[in-house]
């Protein structure tokens, strides 16, 4: 299955990387198990498995995590190892991902599952922990389904990258007792887009990071957006091509399954908005993207790319509306997300100046004093229109009264040879810097 897939690449790296031999049975006894399940608090919350299985006290009363002995959790290892050596024990209370052997006992569904007939070894078995827990947990609903996302990367320096923040939860949940435990798929999310950011200090990996936050009388850990952390990856790692499993593991499981995620096409729209507005209102504007539509719809194109980094509220504007401008930081961070998206959907920076300069001769038209209000109604109707036809009937009637006509022309013809995707783009962009216009007449 998926988890034990990704369980041999993370401990063939990290053997690699330190030089060790450790075989699944190994790490898992040595470095997971005490990392992870030797304390008052766990790292992972597995369904159904002997880590979780805790005793009834009383009428209503159920052993806590918090209270077991380490020798009592020594034994939940002893149990979890016998059912492993059973021949045939791997259902998904001993190995992460794989089917439920009784779906009246345990969780309804079973997921990453195949009807294909498969030998699973002890060591696929071991493997699924660790691939299980280097899933990231990400921000993207589903309908009907309640419970977060979560993505297995097919990347080993990922991966590793992950494992880097695992010891560092557990320092947190050592110090503090206040902080939440079996958070490990949410913190993988959190730390990643941490470590990834232009902030991150590696002499100091905790500035400018607090993933937790308090809910009612108790802390948890935010849900990072997906946006975040792959602008991340695409920073970090610009020329991979990332193959990633999305999927989400509760009561109720979820698979979505085998996205490839284009991480040129992810940083394009926010390197352009760097490249036009600046660095620091990038950072602003980076919660804007990809917000249009949720993450899982975004899956249903096959890839996760441009189109999935579009901002919410752009649509409007496509079909035709006029933008009002206002000097509003909010709005302008909003509205230049939407030129830069649309920039890179166009693919060709030199639209941006056409753009730009059709839009001012068409503020010119429609300022000039003569016939004021038949002018403003011409090109209004250019500015609305969301397609070549329309646009190239309205036009006659602006070039008719205009004074710069080959101007004029000029994009007319740019228009007219454009491919009919790429228009209703370009008319937008033109709507924005008319608009950019007209709110410097006001001032």
């Amino acid at each position: 299955m998926v988890t034990s897939v990704i369980g041999k690449i993370f401990l063939e790296a990290y053997n690699t990387r330190y030089g060790t031999s450790y075989s699944a049975e190994q790490f898992f006894l040595e470095v997971f198990y005490p990392l992870f399940f030797d304390s008052n608090k766990y790292l992972y919350w597995a369904q159904n498995s002997p880590f979780v299985q805790l005793e009834q006290l009383g009428k209503g009363k159920k052993q806590k995590i918090e209270t077991l002995t380490q020798e009592e959790r020594k034994q939940k290892l002893n149990t979890f190892i016998n059912k492993v050596m059973e021949k045939g024990c791997s259902d998904a209370s001993v190995a992460i991902g794989y089917p439920a052997s009784d779906e009246k006992e345990f969780a309804t569904t079973s997921g990453q599952v195949s009807n294909l007939s498969n030998k699973i070894s002890r060591e696929d078995v071991f493997y699924s922990w660790f691939g299980a827990a280097l899933g990231v947990g990400i921000e993207g609903n589903v309908k009907d389904y309640k419970g977060g996302l979560s993505i297995l990367f097919y990347d080993r320096n990922i991966l590793l990258d992950i494992y880097d923040g695992w010891n560092i939860y557990r320092e947190l949940l050592n110090n503090n007792e206040k902080l939440p435990g079996n958070k490990i798929v949410t913190w993988n999310g959190n730390w990643l887009s941490h470590k990834y950011s232009r902030g991150f200090d590696k002499n100091n990996y905790m500035a400018n990071f607090n993933p937790f936050v308090l809910k009612g009388q108790d802390f948890t850990i935010k849900t990072v957006s997906w946006t975040k952390i792959l602008i991340g990856i695409a920073r970090k790692y610009k020329n991979i091509k990332l193959l990633g499993y999305v999927y989400g593991f509760g009561q109720m499981n979820i698979t979505i399954g085998f996205i490839p995620f284009d991480l040129s096409q992810i940083i394009a729209p926010v390197d352009l908005y760097t490249k036009f507005f600046g660095i620091e209102s990038g950072r602003k504007a980076e919660k804007l993207w990809g917000t249009a539509q949720a993450f899982s719809e975004g899956c249903k194109k096959g890839v996760i790319g441009l189109y999935a980094m579009e901002p919410k509220g752009l649509k409007e504007y496509l079909e035709g509306e006029i933008p009002k401008l206002s000097d509003k930081e909010e709005q302008i961070i909003n509205f230049n997300v939407y030129q830069s998206w649309i920039m890179a959907m166009l693919n060709n920076q030199e639209l941006w100046d056409k753009a730009q300069e059709f839009a001012f001769e068409l503020y010119e038209c429609s300022s000039a004093k003569r016939a004021k209000t038949v002018n403003e109604n011409k090109v209004r109707m250019v500015l609305e229109a969301n397609n070549k036809m329309s646009f190239m009937k309205n036009m006659v009637n602006v070039v008719e009264s205009a004074d710069n006509v080959e101007k004029l022309k000029e994009i007319a013809s740019i228009v007219n040879t454009m491919p009919s995707d790429n228009v209703p783009y370009f008319l937008t962009l033109i709507r924005f810097h008319y608009a950019t216009f007209t709110n410097i007449k006001k001032k």
